[in-house]
Order: C-alpha cells, then sequence, then structure tokens
C-alpha cells in the first residue's frame, strides 16, 4: 500500500498580478505569475494546482498524500502566463 508523504515545495517566481506600479517610472508592471502547478509520482498525478495573480512571490506549497514508497519518483512542473516553465523530480525518501 505505501506509506504517507508530507511534499513541500517553494518555487522561486516573481508572481506579478499586473497591478503594481514601477515606483520609479510608474509604469505598470506587467502580470507574471504561475497559472499551474502540477505534482506527480511514478507518472501519476497527485495534486495539480490552478493559480491566479492572488499569490505570493515565492509561493509556497505543502500538502501529503498516501501511497508512497521510498525511491518513488516525484516531478514538480509549473507554467506561467507567459509561457515559461520549470519542473524538477527527486526521489522520495
Amino acid at each position: 500500500m505505501g506509506d504517507v508523504a508530507e511534499v513541500k515545495s517553494l518555487m522561486l517566481h516573481p508572481m506579478e498580478t499586473g497591478s503594481r506600479k514601477d515606483p520609479d517610472t510608474g509604469a505598470t508592471i506587467p502580470a507574471h505569475h504561475i497559472t499551474q502547478l502540477s505534482y506527480s509520482v511514478n507518472g501519476k498525478s497527485v495534486m495539480v494546482v490552478n493559480c491566479s495573480t492572488a499569490i505570493s512571490r515565492d509561493p509556497y506549497f505543502s500538502f501529503s498524500f498516501s501511497g508512497a514508497k521510498a525511491g518513488d519518483e516525484l516531478d514538480v512542473a509549473w507554467i506561467d502566463n507567459k509561457g515559461e516553465s520549470d519542473s524538477t523530480r527527486i526521489a522520495l525518501k
């Protein structure tokens, strides 16, 4: 069956809302935020988060799921409103 795994993740991202002004120029800072964050274990989705501008810079997410085993591969991926993306893979301990 497996154990319960606790996942803690921190994404380094500016998460701009599109409503702030540049203090030097007064120009609106364009929106730039993560739109979707996904977690999968051994290719099977365990959580998907649809994000908006309401999430702060460098978002931190934590959750637990059951059925985990040491050595399982956890994939974390995100994409933002500009089409930029990042992903990483780690082995569960």
